[in-house]
């Protein structure tokens, strides 16, 4: 109990100081999002209106993109566990710069835009659990919340950069910016090449670890609330924007988006530790009211709920993904890269379940001329669906723990037999 009193180490002190390593590494998970970030997000206007596809085309091909993206990083995390973190990284820039070169190409040859933007997003699969299991490298646990949000806060920043300098450029000369951006994940590629390697920390895999499934030793209760957290997010994330340009502008949507991107960027390395210390029932409770109070608040469909809304969505979102991930680190025997990847896909379900039941709801609520009832109904959701997870946490609260606080708070100790770092 000694742990939860003393509060642990101030972000300060869990952060520096900082190797070169880690410095390279934060600086590379804001640059990656902005790059991406300066293409990604106008990829249905530049497929629609410079190359001339359908809207139903586009739709399907973005669907497919954003699964591959979030569900491929199972495969990321197995990959990394094979050859290394510091090579799967580095593979998976390559493949990143290559999908970056073929929209380059698409310019002169159009059916290539969606080759290529599908091997952007399995580059960004192959790359994120390695990337997040380097920057908690032989940190204790104490310190992970911290790093995990500071890399979390970098990949915000990016995020909300990235549309601000390339909106401009993306129908005027989407070749000159294509070609910024493939230089800018040159050098970075190059960079990570020169990393140190991880490897000779720990024995190669075995034989019965490279034999495990993909869902071998998957913290259940984690997956199956990370999943759900990205279901109800992607209420919002999917169906905010035909939501706030309707009843305000595009532009306030955009300021919308900025004081989301901001306040993820700010509070959670502030909140990392007093994320880290909560119990996880607590946490889980925490930020789905977080989910439902703000879908209930953007019913109102004023300018003021749209930002309430928004960051009461964005503060339980904090909550739910940092704890999440760490409560997965905590219960499962498998190394990081793995139990990131696991998380991934369970991101990657809940967003695609998102998509397709949120949009026909959403679809059902604007043909009866009443789109505000989509957010009531995401708010009872909110409220209904989570006390499902309480059959997961007293079927896995039977199994044995090592540290007797299954549901409690992660401390040092509180690793279920896990190497700090593994």
């Amino acid at each position: 109990m000694g742990e939860r009193t003393t509060g642990g180490p101030g972000l300060r002190a869990s952060l520096f100081p900082l190797t070169g390593p880690l410095r390279f590494l934060l600086l590379s998970s804001f640059l990656i999002p902005l790059g991406s970030f300066m293409v990604l997000p106008f990829m249905s206007v530049f497929l629609h209106e410079r190359l001339g596809m359908g809207l139903g085309t586009v739709g399907v091909v973005l669907a497919v993109a954003s699964l591959v993206q979030f569900s491929g990083g199972i495969v990321g995390g197995a990959l990394a566990e094979r050859i290394g973190l510091r090579r799967t990284m580095v593979w998976a820039l390559v493949v990143r710069t290559a999908g970056f070169t073929g929209l380059l190409l698409a310019l002169r040859w159009p059916p290539l835009a969606v080759w290529a933007l599908v091997l952007t997003c399995c580059g960004a699969a192959l790359y994120l659990p390695a990337n997040k299991a380097y920057l908690v490298h032989g940190v204790d646990d104490a310190r992970r919340p911290a790093f995990l949000s500071a890399g979390n806060a970098a990949l915000n920043a990016g995020m909300a950069v990235g549309p601000l300098i390339a909106g401009p450029f993306v129908l005027s000369s989407p070749g000159w910016l294509f070609a910024a951006v493939t230089t800018l994940f040159l050098a970075i590629t190059a960079g990570h090449a020169r990393l140190p390697g991880t490897d000779g920390a720990h024995p190669p895999a075995s034989e019965d670890t490279a034999r495990q499934g993909l869902l071998a030793g998957v913290a259940l209760l984690p997956f199956a609330a990370n999943a759900l957290a990205f279901y109800l997010y992607f209420h919002f994330q999917h169906f905010l924007a035909v939501y706030a340009v309707e009843r305000a502008s595009s532009a306030f949507y955009s300021v919308v988006l900025l004081l989301c991107f901001t306040l993820v960027i700010v509070v959670q390395p502030l909140a990392s530790g007093l994320i880290r210390r909560m119990p996880y029932a607590l946490a889980l409770a925490v930020g789905f009211t977080g989910l439902a109070t703000g879908s209930a608040v953007l019913a109102a469909g004023t300018r003021a709920a749209l930002l309430a809304g928004g960051a009461l969505i964005t503060l339980g979102d904090i909550v739910l993904f940092l704890k999440n991930d760490l409560e997965a680190l905590r219960r499962s025997p498998r190394s990081d890269a793995v139990v990131f990847g696991q998380q991934r896909l369970a991101a990657g379900l809940g967003a695609c379940a998102s998509g397709v039941l949120g949009g026909q709801l959403y679809g059902l609520g604007e043909r009866a001329g009443h789109t505000g009832w989509f957010w009531l109904l995401a708010a009872v959701q909110c409220l209904l669906l989570p006390p499902l997870l309480l059959t997961l946490r007293r079927r896995t609260a039977r199994l044995p723990v090592s540290d007797g606080d299954h549901e409690g708070a992660l401390t040092r100790d509180g690793t279920d037999g896990r190497i700090p770092g593994r």
